[in-house]
């Protein structure tokens, strides 16, 4: 059975990516068991930086040591349960030293299993507005749906200030509830948790349309390969999902 390795970015989307692959794994494992994990987590405040000016090459180096980590440990594969990280981990795959499972990849499949093509992304500004979707939604022919920029600017800032360091109030997930309502207005059929910390206070109960949790999303998918490496192929650095 491979080792899944979690290149962390966030605290708490790796958290979530880790509890998942444990849960998913001992459903198919049994109790108390899943896939060995290994797990590098260096700092996001090294790399907000980064972010904020646009300049990558901090980022780049942090996530390819942290792929390095993982696959020193044993792992034969990594994921990374942070959406906005894919911008940068897209324009170094050539350098992965193992391979990946791409967490729009993930989504995606599920988006295709469910007859879906109106799909709203919610997520960091930089997810919304260039992010890891807009291709992957339009090679399978779905269109794209964001909220209006102010909207934008909000729930940005409530990922960062709020989500990431484990604030989780009222207000913030009234915000991303009407976030959802006004995309199923515009004609989505369903809503991608495309943050990986939006799932901690977003999910069927609360939410107008139809979630794709991106973080147990990649986990289960991760669980999968893991175990049995079904319906996947490599593709480039990437573990494309069949």
């Amino acid at each position: 059975m491979n080792t899944i390795g979690i290149v962390a970015h966030s605290a708490e989307g790796a958290t979530l990516c880790f509890n998942t692959v444990c849960r998913e794994g001992a459903k198919r494992l049994g109790p108390h068991m899943h896939p060995q994990v290994a797990l590098s987590a260096i700092p996001m405040g090294l790399s907000m930086a980064g972010w904020e000016s646009g300049e990558h090459d901090t980022i780049k180096r942090h996530l390819l040591d942290g792929i390095e980590m993982v696959g020193a440990a044993g792992a034969g594969f990594f994921v990374c349960p942070d959406n906005t990280a894919h911008i940068v981990l897209e324009k170094i795959e050539r350098e992965f030293s193992i391979p990946g499972l791409h967490i729009a990849d993930a989504v995606c499949k599920e988006i295709a299993d469910h007859g879906w093509i109106r799909v709203g992304v919610l997520g960091t500004k930089w997810t919304m507005n260039e992010g890891i979707y807009d291709t992957a939604l339009a090679r399978l022919g779905f269109t794209k749906l964001v909220p209006e920029e102010p909207e934008r600017d909000a729930i940005n800032t409530a990922i960062f200030d709020k989500l990431c360091v484990g604030i989780f109030d009222s207000n913030t997930t009234k915000l991303f509830e009407d976030a959802i309502s006004k995309l199923a207005t515009r004609g989505a059929e369903c809503v991608v948790l495309g943050c990986t910390e939006i799932p901690l206070i977003v999910d069927s109960s609360n939410s107008e349309l139809p979630t794709l949790d991106s973080t147990r999303l990649l986990a289960r998918y991760a669980v999968e390969h893991a175990i049995d490496n079904s319906g996947q192929k490599g593709e480039g650095a990437w573990l494309r999902l069949g």
